[in-house]
């Protein structure tokens, strides 16, 4: 017996998976149609009836597709209302950041964070970057630590917004010294200070060049934070302050992000100086700030590597001691996951020190994808996600800056024929109903035959 094609349209063959759909998607319309109007539907119709009514309800929305095209002149206008209610909407949560209630002010700066995250806004941005840097500065200088927190935040996905170039360097240089002061001021809140130490890496990162003034002495400004937990001249680690490891941790990894914009000529004074020292942070007593110190330790070897082929860490046989007593570590006096993670990483780090073998990732967003497979890169996109959080894919396929950095190109301009493709979550929901629906009848055969035989 010949077999039949595989995927041939309008299978008319009893039991067929599309059969099941089509008739699964009309009884859905004819019980929606049915509470509208008070009335059941026809339940005495036969499946071959039902299967004609869809085959020709879906050629009649093919045969329309076409002029739905040609007439797009609605949903441009539906787009554009949209883009003023947004629009309308930002601008009254910036207007709300000079209101006289904190609580407002903090509503409008989360509201704010979340739209500057999820979404390019650079025209819109660019006609009231001023407005808003004068916002955020009042809000550093005079209001909470929750608010002066919210205010970094919002501060650094501005400069993300603007695209790193003239403007958000202006930016830079007129909120660098009030982020500065707060990052040094011992009786600053530590959630502002973990916020402006990021605020610094970052908006220094995309907006200022290799060897720049800012670039140097925010270096500095952070060494002096996190090296304050550096062992003292007897050689053993300081005690920690509360609050204190999360601090160093924010400036270390905001630190090792500008390292990466570093001459080789820096690098190596660089090299010199911390190597040594962060080998034995990684006895800390905080997990994060030992995952934070292994990563920027290969991070450095990476570019010390980069600098010179037969570059070699010093003592490297108790690094790799040490390494490897963190990558099988069990203390049951630590959390299970704080051990799984620290594991996880120090094994990562263990066989790049040893092997040059790093463990490629690669990140999808839309009909692309970008590849970590460097410590620099993973450094570089680690610190926008924590900024951009789950819109650091939406900026990957749209955003000029970040898709600069990872090397992508222009943004990608999609057909409308690719998005007519993607099916909806409604097909897919009744796609997966007729596919149970299928194997259940399938199991129901088998199970049957099992029961004759037994």
């Amino acid at each position: 017996m010949p077999r039949s094609k595989k995927g041939k349209r309008g299978s008319g063959k009893p039991g067929s998976l599309r059969q099941e759909v089509l008739q699964l998607q009309l009884s859905a319309k004819a019980s929606l149609k049915g509470i509208k109007n008070g009335v059941k539907g026809d339940l005495g119709a036969s499946d071959d009836e039902l299967t004609s009514d869809v085959l020709s309800h879906y050629s009649s929305a093919s045969e329309t597709t076409s002029v739905m095209d040609e007439g797009t002149g609605g949903e441009q206008v539906d787009e554009q209302t949209a883009q003023e209610e947004t629009e309308d909407k930002l601008k009254q949560c910036i207007d709300n950041l000079m209101d006289k209630s904190s609580k407002t002010r903090l509503a409008g700066l989360e509201s704010l964070r979340q739209a500057f995250s999820s979404r390019l806004l650079y025209d819109f941005l660019t006609e009231r970057r001023l407005t808003v840097s004068d916002c955020l500065e009042r809000s550093l200088k005079k209001g909470s630590g929750e608010e002066q927190a919210a205010a970094a935040t919002v501060f650094t996905l501005l400069c993300i917004q603007l695209g790193g170039g003239d403007e958000a360097e202006e930016g830079f240089k007129m909120l660098r010294p009030i982020l500065t002061a707060i990052l040094i001021d011992n009786s600053a809140s530590i959630a502002a200070r973990q916020s402006c130490a990021r605020a610094l890496g970052m908006c220094c990162y995309v907006s200022t060049a290799e060897e720049g003034e800012d670039l140097i002495k925010s270096l500095a400004l952070l060494e002096s934070v996190f090296m304050s937990s550096y062992p003292n001249r007897e050689g053993t680690l300081p005690t920690p302050k509360p609050g204190s490891p999360g601090l160093h941790c924010a400036a270390l990894q905001a630190w090792s992000l500008l390292v990466t914009l570093c001459p080789a000529s820096r690098l190596t004074v660089l090299l010199d100086l911390h190597l040594p020292k962060l080998q034995a942070c990684l006895q800390s007593s905080d997990v994060n700030y030992r995952i934070a110190v292994g990563e920027t330790i290969a991070l450095l070897v990476e570019l010390g590597r980069d600098i010179e082929e037969n570059f070699e860490v010093e003592d490297s046989d108790s690094l790799c001691e040490c390494l490897k007593s963190l990558a099988t570590d069990g203390n049951k006096h630590r959390a299970k996951n704080d051990r799984r993670k620290q594991r996880s990483i120090f094994r990562e780090v263990l066989h790049y020190i040893e092997n040059e073998d790093f463990s490629e990732e690669r990140i999808r967003f839309g009909v692309e994808s970008v590849y970590i497979d460097s410590w620099m890169r993973r450094r570089i996109y680690d610190a926008f996600k924590e900024i951009l959080e789950s819109g650091v894919r939406h900026h990957l396929q749209f955003n000029p800056l970040l898709r600069d950095i990872f090397g992508l190109g222009a943004p990608l301009i999609l057909d409308a024929a690719v998005k007519a493709n993607k099916i909806s979550r409604f097909e897919k929901h009744l796609f997966n109903s007729a596919a149970f629906k299928a194997r259940t009848k399938q199991r129901a055969k088998v199970r049957d035959k099992r029961a004759d035989v037994m």
